[in-house]
């Protein structure tokens, strides 16, 4: 029998949602082996960005990259996610989440393992581009493969998902520069290898699409993405999108340049990928508690001013002192992005049925990332034109402060059907 907090995560605690056909069933060998699948999935959907902030100096000289376009390349992610995230969808409808996850994850392999031959920083930027708009799809609906296949047990599946991608993440930031001195020293190398865990978990992805068969229109998961909601009509639905927006500035931001503010500040290259694998590392338990925890609340006002303040808080810190106690400032900044499982995990409690929260999720993640593409693009041509990090880190402590009034509103107990009415 499920929880009362995952009742609530599903959106059904209020209301009984409208008749849906029943989702295929899912035997417990089947239910492992899709909860392994996801949590592979959600592995690789950081060392795309992470392993390239890892090694952006050598990528940088090595294809002849300015800070500007290094930024424009930081910017990349929000963008595939602000534009695919509008098409997941109807994609989803047509052939199924687990069809597309599965093609998503393909994308992801093929972008990052050719992207390391390349001698062209245009190419490069394209084949970035090819493996984030597998990580686009795959952020969208794996949420969405969670709530249909694991309906009453949406929060720790939410959790197992969110720790997951903080691993990836960690592993990635963490590993790249030793690694990569381990195989040779060349970037292509370092970069081309995280394409390896990618085809491990598309291995995985073909044999559930091989064993379900699962098909896209008239099952329930068209169902889920049919009922229309005139969302643009909801507070709520936007205040998620801002919030949303804010803090994957802050996340692909802190992702793509804070190896390059450590190493400016005097910490070697191999530590500043620790440092930020210590930011990645902090968020796995963390990711994996809050939307249990979140679940149980009627609001979540408390963690939205919690996260913010330590974002604050590391950002200055890096602004006024960066080589001192670094560790410190990494941990304030790896609470802080914890902000992305709370999202998450608002976006389920704050839409009663399924079709609500598929089209809230896609609404505010589209917009959100969409929100967040002049942040990275910004912090490159601060830096490039003032040769310091103050202004930039300075405008990433500046917009914690919108989020966290944003987030408090996004926060409050409210649904979305109740506010999108005509």
């Amino acid at each position: 029998m499920s929880t009362a907090a995952e009742h609530s995560a599903t959106g059904t605690e209020s209301r009984p949602a409208p008749a849906t056909p029943a989702p295929p069933a899912v035997r417990a060998g089947g239910a492992v082996l899709l909860a392994v699948a996801v949590a592979a999935a959600a592995v690789n959907l950081r060392p795309v960005v992470t392993s390239l902030g890892a090694l952006l100096d050598p990528v940088r000289e090595g294809l002849g990259m300015s800070a500007t376009m290094a930024g424009l390349l930081a910017a990349v992610p929000p963008l595939c996610f602000a534009v695919l995230g509008v098409a997941a969808p109807g994609l989803a409808r047509r052939l199924g989440p687990i069809t597309v996850v599965t093609a998503a994850i393909g994308a992801i392999a093929a972008g990052v393992l050719a992207r390391s031959f390349t001698g062209s920083a245009v190419v490069f930027l394209l084949l970035t581009a090819l493996a984030l708009a597998g990580v686009a799809l795959a952020n969208v609906l794996l949420p969405v493969v969670i709530k249909r296949y694991f309906p009453d047990r949406v929060a720790p599946m939410i959790g197992l998902y969110s720790m997951a991608l903080s691993v990836g993440t960690a592993l990635a930031a963490a590993t790249t520069v030793p690694l990569t001195d381990a195989l040779g020293g060349s970037w292509r190398i370092g970069l081309g290898v995280w394409g390896l865990l990618a085809v491990a978990a598309l291995v995985l992805w073909l044999t559930v699409v091989f064993l379900r068969r699962e098909k896209g229109a008239g099952s329930a998961g068209a169902a889920a993405v049919q009922a229309k909601l005139p969302i643009l009509r909801s507070r709520t639905a936007w205040a998620l999108a801002a919030f949303f927006g804010l803090q994957s500035t802050s996340a692909y931001s802190a992702m793509g340049w804070l190896p390059k503010i450590y190493h400016d500040a005097g910490v070697s290259e191999e530590a500043s990928g620790v440092l930020l694998a210590v930011v990645m590392a902090v968020s796995v338990p963390v990711s994996f508690l809050l939307p249990n925890l979140a679940a149980r609340r009627g609001d979540q006002r408390l963690y939205v001013v919690v996260l913010g303040l330590c974002g604050i808080a590391g950002f200055l810190g890096l602004m006024l002192a960066a080589g001192t106690v670094p560790w410190l400032w990494a941990v304030l900044v790896g609470l802080s992005m914890c902000a992305f499982p709370l999202a998450l995990t608002m976006l389920g409690l704050r839409a009663r049925t399924p079709g609500g929260v598929t089209q809230l999720s896609a609404f505010a993640q589209s917009l959100g990332y969409l929100i967040s593409i002049p942040g990275p693009i910004l912090m490159g041509a601060l830096y490039q034109s003032t040769g310091q990090w103050y202004l930039p880190l300075g405008l990433l402590a500046l917009l914690l402060v919108p989020q966290m009034l944003v987030g408090l509103r996004a926060a409050r107990a409210r649904h979305i059907e109740d506010e999108a009415v005509v």
